[in-house]
């Protein structure tokens, strides 16, 4: 009876362990997101575009907006108490778009940054070369895709496929950046139009689009909106820019969109599973 009991005691102790390893081994499975989520702050600047895509450990920006952006990217990222930017992505080289590069370069570690390979001229060009001099930076002119990983966030920045566009070479050579975390995805995709809009026709779904070209009419913007689903559209313009067909694409598709000549700075938050609109 003794030996009967010793040898329940044994075989229930040998359970307990298995529960105890199944429990440990279960544990020890990698998390698919940081804890943090993914934050993408969209700026108001107006007809002009400016996004800081952050987790608690990786910090990328899209674009610096106008000349006067520069201050306010730069307050915004010294109270998030950011003294790195893992990436700089200058979609292309128009004023509202590098306008407050300088700035950037000048007040933080930028490691990386990477631009469309064209040629262009203004004050706020000149300014940016030169911070870039003085700060060491080589940037990499693209003339095709990049992908590189940020803190779980996946990014894969699209090079323009010509060397020179029949129509407005400056827009349509803007790089499009697309960015994974978890099972949700955004796509930022600068100031293009018809040309290079075709060009990225398929670069597959995603859960929010920076609408390009301010919310101008586009020909084959419909197309690419049927293309890419998005659930939710950001529009960074002004009320004169804002195209009312825009409007009524995204309306018409049941695509809840933001502007910021409405909704002033917008903040889009994900958990990895689903995105948020603050």
């Amino acid at each position: 009876m003794k030996f009967s009991k010793r040898i329940s005691a044994l075989l229930t102790a040998f359970a307990l362990m298995l529960v105890t390893v199944s429990c440990d081994k279960k544990s020890d499975e990698p998390l698919s997101e940081s804890d943090g989520g993914f934050e993408v702050t969209f700026f108001d600047e107006g007809k002009a575009d400016c996004m800081v895509l952050k987790t608690d450990n990786s910090t990328v920006v899209i674009d610096c907006g106008v000349k006067g952006t520069g201050k306010r990217l730069t307050a915004f990222l010294e109270e998030r108490n950011v003294s790195d930017v893992d990436c700089l992505i200058i979609s292309h080289y128009d004023r509202d778009h590098i306008g407050g590069a300088a700035k950037l370069i000048k007040n933080f570690n930028v490691k990386q940054v990477y631009a469309p390979d064209y040629a262009d001229e203004s004050e706020e060009l000149t300014k940016y070369n030169d911070a870039l001099k003085q700060k060491n930076i080589t940037p990499q002119l693209l003339t095709s895709d990049v992908s590189f990983t940020a803190d779980n966030v996946e990014y894969t920045v699209f090079a323009p496929k010509q060397s020179e566009y029949s129509k407005n070479n400056d827009n349509n050579h803007s790089l499009v950046t697309k960015a994974v975390y978890g099972d949700t995805s955004f796509v930022f995709s600068g100031d293009c139009m018809e040309e290079r809009l075709s060009e990225v026709m398929d670069i597959g779904r995603c859960d929010l689009l920076k609408i390009p070209y301010h919310g101008r009419k586009l020909d084959n913007l419909g197309e690419f909106l049927d293309k890419t689903a998005p659930q939710y559209a950001v529009v960074l313009t002004s009320k004169k820019e804002f195209s009312s067909k825009v409007k009524s694409l995204l309306s018409d598709r049941n695509i809840t969109y933001y502007a910021s000549c409405y909704n002033d700075t917008i903040t889009a938050v994900s958990d990895g599973k689903a995105i948020k609109i603050k």
